[in-house]
């Protein structure tokens, strides 16, 4: 059977390396001087990984917004060494590190790109988007300029000084959100570095941000580095395959269930196991679920796929949760949202399994794990049920639940028009269905990421490629959208890259528009205008709280935001930047509009004006959130109450 059982796994990622010739014995270390900065763009551009016998480049590019902290060293590297790191400029420290997330996202985490920034307040924004890498296991690598080592010219410009403590920097500011962080106080310590963040990048069960804080003196120091360290360096990445004793162990459980659920996971995704969860489900009789990051890697009509769970889940699935006798969550973090708030299983005597590359993941909610790479467990998983000859019960519940879902998204996308006073306007739900539509036949990849969109998304887009759909919603981090579709628009230039993505996110961030303007990357950025924060002003009232802060509305006489509505004309502002601009306010306009765009060879912008409250209900989900014990309103009160009443179904861990 090819499974380990002996006491460790080992270690999933080796390296292998070509060195330009042969020394013998007594021979001196052959060595180059180089800047550190030189160095580090020389070993970027010679490392490669090794997945399933696959070799690809390990590092694309570098997106840079250069200042002072780092145009002259790495800077410097970057524009006048001979290599083959493609340079992006980027307008936003933060849009540029989230393309370059977006990009290793759709490459499956096989091929990343680097992103530099200057010191201080150009290395602080990509905090967030290292946050953003970490919290959803994206591999990329950070490069922020850093003050000076040697401590001469201090304070220089941009350096946060603390009076008992020299060795902090801005860049502390990275330690809690990457997942391996270092600092190059002398141009030698750039080898160990160096391995270390990209033994960390390759590494499936390690993936995040990683740091690297280069201070700007060191960046141009030189130093003779080995030759060896530059050479071409293949990282070899294996699966992991569990103990022999997990299998059983796991296959005991799942074969003693009735009732079964499988939620698929971004893991499934980047594993390539869309083939083996299906073969598994379809052996087995049981359903799967999707989170946000495993959406897509079956295709939405798939006879078991119950759809999108949890929060932002759809009917189908959280009726199966809540009587399922047991769960199989394979390549998930579990975060709230999937298991609402661990109140979507209600079942008293529901267990837990987990097909988890990551041994922290994999033992969450209490589940029996097996550790290992999720094609090779889901695998092992099948032939272990179908040698035990199990077969689940609940087909026709599966079936019904499926069907009715169904049924209920088509009710949704076939209603475009939403009534608003005395007139109609464009809902939420129906562009959806019209966006599905004209984009599924096409192969498109959409991006999401935050908003009441994603919730949408994950209920109602049926995805049939793979890797068509592409939301960001660990961090759910506003202004990824734009950034996003840059990225993957790098990855798989050849596909549509559509960034659905509201008014609020749209006004955050939409730098690197501007960057896809400039390098003629068609991109498409349909901005869903409700005239503020509308989910957020949904949760505030469905708590008791009054309506306020929410909407994008000037400041009235009496000095509260209750005045008019701020109209954006936000196609106007895409023709600023040089992309095209299209706006949509009835279904003939928005089917035009989407002919343009996707017509076009240049960026393009589709301004909509949707009704506030056209999106997707909560479908029997419960989301825990603080909602205050005492206050002066009755509503909040009673709210609170509820909360108290709903956490009695909530599992403790």
């Amino acid at each position: 059977s090819g499974l380990r059982s002996d006491a460790c796994v080992g270690d999933a990622v080796g390296c292998r390396h070509v060195v330009g010739s042969v020394m013998q014995e007594g021979d001196a270390v052959k060595t180059i001087r180089l800047t550190a900065a030189q160095a580090l763009v020389r070993f970027l551009d010679a490392q490669y990984v090794s997945f399933d016998g696959e070799r690809t480049k390990l590092v694309h590019g570098v997106f840079a917004v250069f200042g002072h902290g780092n145009v002259v060293g790495l800077g410097e590297a970057l524009v006048e060494a001979d290599h083959n790191l493609v340079l992006y400029q980027g307008h936003n420290e933060q849009g540029m590190a989230h393309a370059a997330i977006a990009f290793a996202k759709q490459k499956k985490r096989r091929q990343i790109c680097a992103v530099t920034s200057s010191i201080g307040p150009g290395a602080t924004n990509m905090v967030t988007a290292a946050a953003t890498a970490t919290v959803n296991r994206i591999p990329v690598l950070l490069l922020p300029g850093d003050v000076f080592a040697c401590r001469q010219p201090d304070p220089v410009l941009q350096q946060i000084e603390h009076a008992r403590d020299p060795t902090i920097t801005a860049n502390d500011a990275f330690k809690p959100v990457s997942v391996y962080w270092d600092r190059v106080a002398r141009p030698e310590q750039l080898i160990t570095a160096c391995l270390n963040a990209v033994r960390t990048l390759v590494d499936p069960a390690a993936a995040g941000a990683v740091t690297v804080c280069l201070p700007q003196d060191v960046q141009a120091e030189a130093w003779d580095y080995p030759e060896e360290f530059l050479s071409e360096r293949t990282w070899d990445v294996g699966r992991v395959r569990p103990f022999l004793e997990s299998v059983d162990s796991v296959a005991d459980a799942f074969a003693s269930a009735r009732r079964p659920l499988v939620i698929a996971g971004g893991g499934v995704r980047y594993s390539l196991a869309g083939e083996e969860l299906a073969a598994l489900c379809e052996a087995t009789g049981a359903p799967f679920a999707e989170t946000q990051a495993g959406k897509g890697v079956l295709a939405w009509d798939h006879p078991l796929n119950l759809g999108g769970i949890g929060v932002t889940g759809g009917a189908a699935a959280n009726r199966i949760a809540a009587e399922a006798d047991l769960v199989l969550a394979v390549g998930t973090r579990l975060g709230d949202f999937t298991t609402a708030s661990k109140s979507a299983f209600r079942n008293p005597d529901v267990r837990f399994l987990s097909i988890n590359v990551n041994g922290f993941d994999a033992h969450k909610m209490g589940a029996r794990p097996m550790k290992c790479d999720a094609r090779v467990g889901l695998q092992l998983l099948r032939a272990a049920l179908e040698a035990r000859g199990y077969r689940s019960d609940g087909a026709d519940e599966t079936a019904e639940a499926i069907a009715a879902w169904r049924e209920e998204v088509d009710g949704l996308y076939g209603s475009i028009h939403d009534k608003v006073g005395d007139g109609t306007a464009l809902s939420q739900t129906g562009v959806l269905g019209l966006l599905n539509e004209e984009l599924l036949p096409r192969d498109a990849v959409i991006v999401g990421s935050s908003g009441s969109i994603p919730g949408d998304l994950q209920r109602l887009w049926r995805s049939r490629e793979p890797d068509g759909y592409h939301v960001e919603y660990g961090y759910s981090c506003m202004g990824y959208e734009i950034s996003g579709a840059f990225g993957v628009k790098l990855a798989e230039p050849e596909r549509e890259v559509v960034a659905l993505v509201g008014d609020g996110s749209y006004v955050m961030l939409h730098s690197e528009l501007l960057t896809a303007v400039r390098e003629g990357t068609k991109i498409i950025v349909v901005v869903f205008d409700n005239s503020g924060y509308q989910c957020i002003d949904n949760l505030q009232t469905s708590q008791g709280i009054s309506s306020y802060a929410t909407y994008f509305r000037a400041r009235d006489a009496s000095g509260r935001l209750d005045g008019p509505t701020v109209p954006l004309d936000f196609a106007a502002n895409a023709r600023s930047y040089g992309a095209l601009g299209f706006s949509a306010r009835t279904e003939g306009e928005l089917r035009s509009a989407m002919e343009a765009a996707l017509g076009a060879s240049k960026p393009s912008v589709v301004d909509i004006k949707v009704a506030a409250k056209s999106m997707s209900g909560g479908y029997g989900s419960w989301w825990r959130v603080g909602v205050p014990e005492v206050s002066p309103s009755e509503r909040v009160r009673a709210a609170y109450e509820a909360a108290k009443r709903e956490s009695r179904f909530a599992r403790p861990y």
